[in-house]
């Protein structure tokens, strides 16, 4: 695709969860804006009205409706993260005392309305309410849930989302062993869905899968780093790349070469966006039908490149936040007919029940941004025929049209439950793609011999995709013969490379935008610097050591990453053609000082979930009040803590513990989540290495309410539980410094804990 186009798409790409950070409606404008002076924007667009009162989307009856939900601010919608054992915690904290709070409750002389699980959302783990995030963000009687929704939300365990946005990885019906692809990622609500369903089970801290999430905006990726990495996991790759042409990937199995295709692809494509009114009130003013005559062939060309991507079996979802038919069922109907039976639409009518939708469209015409109707291809005269292409059209063969079933798209519509309007077609792969029949051969190398990956000098190219997204009528050597070919010319360079080393590509094209990467270097089995790391920790003899990899090639190695081994294969096997921009958690980060302890790396809580069922050693069980004292206290003596601690660690040596809460079933009362915290023991002492947002996550847990927090003096809690209350705060910074000795760190917190790996 030109870069006149790539330039085209990114201000059009209107997402539910695009406008989360922004002033209700307003997107980044904020309250300054209209305080400033600037003139309300009119909700009215005549010909927005003229072309779907035309095209009849919505039934007989209820076009008042429709209109008058499109001008109502957009309801507050939360999502509980579902994967952490956690979520049911947060979900009684909030129906028994944050919602409580708000009954009864008037703001601005409006009642608010107690928050409502969705109906469709399983587990009751979805919820919306009529509170604006401007009231939300305004109102003192509502700083307390407004305060508990942010910093939830910064530690990972709610999501703050659209609730149309939650439908397309529910219909995906993920499963922890499958690959899943998610095409158009940023801003990444959609994506963190997708990771928790691979993590489902807690007890697996490996899932077979992973989510390898793409973004064609080198910035949003970035974005999309820092939603990701809420969650923790070893199983998500953010890469870079122009959607309609995504490399295919190929991974070692049992040393011979094989293509990748995905389980599960997440198809969520840059659209027009008039499905957002409630929420881009800007889409009023500048909706036309241009928008999505322009579009429409980038969307078909990035739902080709899904399809071929898929394995056979696999399933595909394709979203869009517009009512446009020309964005919709167009490009289904255009895909259908070109994958010749190798695709179908599934029916999907009672996978989410509760939900409210119409069926999809099967007749609709074209629209000029003038306002001139064309009901059929031949109807366009030549001078328009750069601008409306065949697909845009249904197909005229009835029995064929028939045949792709595409009443079973889903069509939201604003006014059934309040929310904005989407379109969601879930497609199956029943066999290969017309051009991809002959399966390209792959040529068999051993994994010893891939284990290096450096560079080679150019990226795959798509020769068979046109520039209206169809491809030519050719025999295909498809992208993946493109991709082996490379492989097998640069083979001979193998000999040359460093071991275990994959680097960004250096293709020119690459550099022109985005950073510099750097490498993802794999620690070599005879690194003389993990075998102290295994012996102070115990490490159990099934631990992955080779998914360890560090971001530099030279000098000290300051944080330890890991990986699942799939992700591990991916990156061995594709970083020459592959713009990888982050990927694997933190799980050591090394001491300042730490030549003078048994191991030079101390524990990271942000990989602490993941390592902790291969430690064997420096585990400290702790009791709810010691949790309550580690978490609010910078540096406890040992003599605060509990008897049953103080035991088991008063034998321990100096260095970073495990610190695990088990709940106590006998106990109902109490916290029942087990949690797991880094720490550190000192001479006389324990402190805690968690987050700010992650530690104030605990406390509520536990009932107590931070009010606020003073400089270096801890924090203010109120609670029934509240430990020592009466040495928190400026009492306890008055005792003597007990951990001169322990690795540099801001107090209560993990040091490198919000930076993601460079």
């Amino acid at each position: 695709m030109g870069r006149r186009a790539r330039g085209r798409r990114q201000p059009q790409r209107r997402r539910p969860e695009d406008a989360e950070d922004g002033a209700e409606g307003g997107g980044k404008r904020g309250d300054a804006g209209w305080e400033g002076g600037y003139p309300e924007i009119v909700k009215e667009n005549q010909l927005f009205e003229h072309y779907y009162r035309e095209l009849g989307i919505v039934p007989d009856g209820e076009w008042d409706q429709f209109m008058t939900a499109l001008r109502e601010p957009l309801p507050a919608t939360l999502r509980i993260t579902g994967y952490k054992s956690h979520a049911k915690e947060i979900l009684h904290c909030l129906k028994n005392k944050y919602f409580k709070e708000l009954e009864n409750l008037e703001v601005d002389g409006q009642k608010v309305e107690v928050p409502q699980p969705l109906s469709w959302y399983p587990e009751e783990l979805a919820w919306h309410t009529n509170l604006s995030r401007k009231i939300l963000r305004k109102s003192p009687q509502l700083e307390k849930f407004h305060q508990f929704l942010v910093s939830e939300t910064e530690s990972g365990n709610i999501s703050r989302q659209e609730a149309v946005s939650m439908i397309p990885p529910l219909l995906l019906g993920v499963r922890p062993h499958h690959k899943i692809l998610d095409m158009c990622a940023a801003p990444g609500s959609k994506t963190t869905q997708l990771i928790e369903m691979l993590h489902a089970d807690m007890n697996v801290p490996f899932p077979e899968g992973f989510v390898i999430a793409n973004d064609v905006d080198n910035k949003r990726c970035y974005l999309l780093v820092h939603q990701a990495k809420r969650l923790s996991s070893p199983c998500i790759m953010v890469v870079n790349h122009d959607a309609s042409s995504i490399p295919r990937l190929t991974v070692d199995m049992d040393g011979r070469k094989e293509i990748l295709f995905y389980d599960r692809i997440l198809c969520d494509v840059p659209c027009s966006g008039d499905g957002t009114m409630r929420k881009n009130i800007d889409v009023w003013k500048k909706w036309s039908t241009l928008n999505s005559l322009q579009l429409h062939g980038l969307q078909l060309r990035i739902a080709t490149r899904g399809a071929e991507q898929l394995a056979e079996g696999g399933r595909m979802v394709y979203s869009t936040c517009s009512l446009n038919p020309i964005e919709d069922e167009a490009v289904i109907a255009s895909l259908l007919e070109k994958s010749e039976g190798a695709l179908e639409l599934a029916d999907v009518s009672g996978e989410l029940p509760g939900l409210k939708w119409m069926p999809g469209v099967t007749q609709w015409k074209v629209m000029t941004r003038d306002g001139q109707w064309f009901a059929d291809w031949d109807e366009v005269p030549h001078s328009r025929h750069t601008q409306i292409r065949p697909t845009m059209f249904p197909p005229k063969d009835l029995e064929k049209l028939q045949a792709m079933h595409l009443e079973r798209c889903l069509r939201i519509l604003p006014h059934h439950q309040n929310t904005g309007g989407f379109f969601v077609a879930v497609l199956v792969k029943k066999s290969s793609m017309p051009w991809n029949k002959r399966q390209p051969k792959v040529q068999a190398r051993s994994a010893e011999n891939r284990e290096t990956s450096q560079p080679s000098p150019a990226p795959p190219t798509e020769e068979n995709l046109t520039e209206s997204g169809e491809l030519q009528n050719q025999p295909e050597t498809g992208p993946g013969d493109a991709d082996i070919s490379e492989t097998a010319v640069s083979s001979l360079e193998n000999e040359t490379k460093k071991d275990g080393v994959c680097g960004p590509p250096p293709s020119k094209k690459m550099k022109l935008f985005g950073f510099k990467e750097d490498p993802f270097v794999f620690i070599p089995e005879d690194d003389p610097l993990f075998p102290p790391i295994e012996k102070f920790y115990a490490l159990d003899p099934s631990f992955p050591r080779m998914n360890l990899l560090t971001r530099t090639t030279e000098g000290k190695k300051r944080q330890l990453y890991m990986v699942s081994k799939e992700l591990r294969n991916v990156l061995l096997n594709n970083s020459e053609k592959m713009k990888v921009i982050n990927t694997g958690i933190k799980v050591w980060c090394r001491n300042n000082n730490g030549e003078e302890f048994d191991c030079a790396f101390r524990l990271a809580q942000e990989g602490i979930y993941t390592l902790y069922p291969f430690i064997n050693s420096r585990i400290i069980t702790i009791s709810m009040e010691d949790v309550k004292i580690l978490l609010t206290q910078e540096n406890p003596f040992f003599r605060k803590l509990s008897s049953e601690t103080y035991s088991q660690a008063k034998d321990l040596t100096k260095g970073s513990v495990v610190l695990k809460y088990e709940p106590d079933s006998a106990s109902p009362d109490a916290l029942q989540c087990p949690i797991v915290l880094c720490g550190w023991r000192g001479k006389a002492s324990i402190r805690t290495f968690v987050p700010k947002n992650e530690r104030l996550h605990y406390l509520r847990m536990m009932g107590l309410e931070v009010l606020g927090e003073k400089k270096k003096e801890g924090l203010i809690l109120t609670g029934e539980n509240a430990a020592e209350p009466g040495q928190t705060g400026a009492q306890e910074s008055a005792e003597p410094r007990a951990e001169a000795d322990a690795p540099d760190s801001t107090p209560g917190g993990d040091s490198a804990a919000a930076e993601p790996p460079r």
